[in-house]
């Protein structure tokens, strides 16, 4: 067993919402110089309120939207509606609020476990993860510009197979393959994996739109969002075991881009399939 660093204990505790009334959680933001609330915080909390009102069955698909940004000084406000229960599928929506606003909602549902039919297509080629640099091996070349963004604590250990968007290398094909695990381990909560997931599904997925344009997130004329975020969980899996992440984005037009991600075990399950939009705004 790995032990659970301080970032991830720290992520954890952010998924731990607090329960104020029926179908009403509360939750928080990290102490981080951010101008708005990171998506998958958002996400993954929305998800922990929708899975504490089910009572059978793991969640396979959840489709959101992000409305307006989240402000990281203030509680946000998650409002569970019971939308079905029934005895294979239960569904959930969640609304998250601040300042009065929906800033985000999103709906979810729920399966229980049973047989079927099984297929995949056979996962990508790519190096062990082991064989990577960890991310500020990666990017400490670019250290004293990232500032704090380089030296904060990180709750999920990334590894780049190749360069990311900031080495600027000019336009290149759309897509891209890291490895991703929860950087310690977690508890045997299934709930606690899948939002652990959504967290992290949100931290490079757009960058695969990036590379086709030759820019990166610290770009003066770029402005970029996600807009929204699509997920759908096929098989078990644990977000503190190896998974890659294999990512393109097969277009973008209109300020708007498109990514699609692609999950496996280090075995070569596929576990999660991942949709999201971006605002990609050059200005």
């Amino acid at each position: 067993m790995r032990t659970v660093t301080a970032a991830l204990d720290a992520l954890v505790g952010l998924l731990d919402l607090e329960p104020i009334e029926v179908n009403m959680f509360r939750g928080q933001s990290p102490d981080e110089k951010r101008q708005r609330v990171f998506g998958g915080q958002v996400a993954g909390q929305a998800l922990v309120a929708a899975g504490r009102t089910v009572e059978h069955g793991r969640v396979h698909s959840l489709h959101a939207y992000f409305l307006r940004p989240g402000d990281v000084a203030v509680p946000i406000l998650y409002e569970v509606d019971r939308i079905r229960d029934g005895r294979s599928f239960t569904t959930r929506r969640v609304v998250a609020i601040q300042h009065g606003q929906a800033i985000f909602n999103l709906s979810a549902s729920f399966h229980v476990d049973e047989d079927g039919a099984d297929h995949q297509l056979p996962a990508p080629e790519a190096p062990d993860p082991e064989s990577l640099p960890t991310f500020h091996e990666r990017h400490a070349e670019w250290a004293e510009v990232m500032g704090d963004w380089y030296t904060r604590p990180r709750p999920i250990d990334v590894r780049h197979v190749e360069d990311p968007p900031r080495a600027k290398r000019g336009p290149r094909p759309p897509c891209q393959q890291v490895w991703m695990r929860a950087d310690g381990s977690l508890p045997d909560d299934p709930l606690l994996h899948a939002c652990v997931v959504a967290y992290a599904s949100d931290m490079t997925l757009l960058d695969s739109i990036l590379l086709a344009h030759g820019v990166s997130w610290d770009d003066p004329r770029l402005m970029g969002a996600s807009l929204d975020h699509a997920m759908w969980f096929h098989r078990p899996f644990r977000a503190d075991d190896w998974l890659l992440y294999d990512q393109e984005s097969p277009s973008s037009h209109g300020a708007r881009g498109l990514a699609y991600g692609r999950i496996f075990t280090r075995d070569g399950t596929h576990v999660v399939s991942v949709m999201q939009e971006g605002l990609i705004r050059l200005i």
